[in-house]
């Protein structure tokens, strides 16, 4: 398999078979993000205005606190609300919010920086994997030993393929075969574990083997919303 500047993290990814493979993508991009923006993001100030006005989903905001320092954040959140004073709440305590303000509010509701660069990260790679796809049979048997891929992801691939830059005609139908077992195939098999789970709680079967149904609902919400859950003991 040929490598490259920009083939060498997809294989790294794809070489790799625990979970949904774009899920992998989107958490290594997701933690360089982070990692970046409490970090050396902090001294350029082109990077800050952007931030200053997108801010961040809760999240990233989540995430910031968790991994980077408490003074970066902290900075981070002043030149935000700065922000925030300036754009979207009237100084004049009587006066009514324009419209403009209200846009600029609904606008910070739904924006994200991390979200926004994370984005336009995945759509350059996942060009590189329709490539790759395309020209590297080996990649392809990568693709297809795949554990699955989540239904977010499933839909994003398939979004993404019929686009400029996809997936050739020539190779559509392999592709929708491949993908398509993936999320399928995945799909039937967390149905049978959940359904297995609750039939042992029937009277009936009490002393039985839950076999692979313990972890089933906290797997299928994996697959429905590509997020991991924690749940009680």
């Amino acid at each position: 398999m040929k490598e490259n500047i920009c083939t060498i993290p997809i294989n790294d990814v794809f070489r790799e078979t625990d979970g949904c493979p774009i899920c992998r993508m989107y958490e290594s991009v997701q933690a360089q993000y982070v990692e970046y923006i409490t970090g050396s993001a902090m001294m350029a100030p082109n990077i800050r205005v952007i931030t200053n006005e997108k801010g961040f989903c809760h999240k990233h905001y989540e995430m910031m606190m968790k991994t980077g320092p408490k003074l970066s954040n902290a900075l981070l959140m002043q030149t935000r609300l700065d922000y925030v004073k300036e754009h979207m709440v009237p100084k004049n305590l009587s006066a009514k919010p324009s419209k403009g303000q209200l846009d600029n509010i609904h606008k910070a509701r739904h924006s994200c920086y991390v979200c926004d660069r994370i984005d336009a990260d995945i759509k350059h790679l996942l060009s590189t994997v329709f490539v790759q796809f395309g020209v590297d049979e080996e990649f392809r048997e990568l693709f297809k030993k795949q554990d699955y891929l989540c239904l977010n992801h499933y839909e994003l691939l398939h979004r993404a393929a019929a686009q400029k830059g996809g997936i050739k005609n020539k190779d559509m139908k392999a592709f929708c075969e491949i993908t398509n077992a993936l999320c399928r195939n995945y799909l039937d098999s967390l149905y049978d574990d959940v359904t297995h789970f609750t039939t042992m709680f029937d009277y009936r079967n009490a002393g039985g083997d839950f076999k692979n149904s313990k972890d089933a609902t906290e797997r299928s919400i994996r697959f429905l919303t590509s997020e991991k859950v924690e749940t009680k003991e």
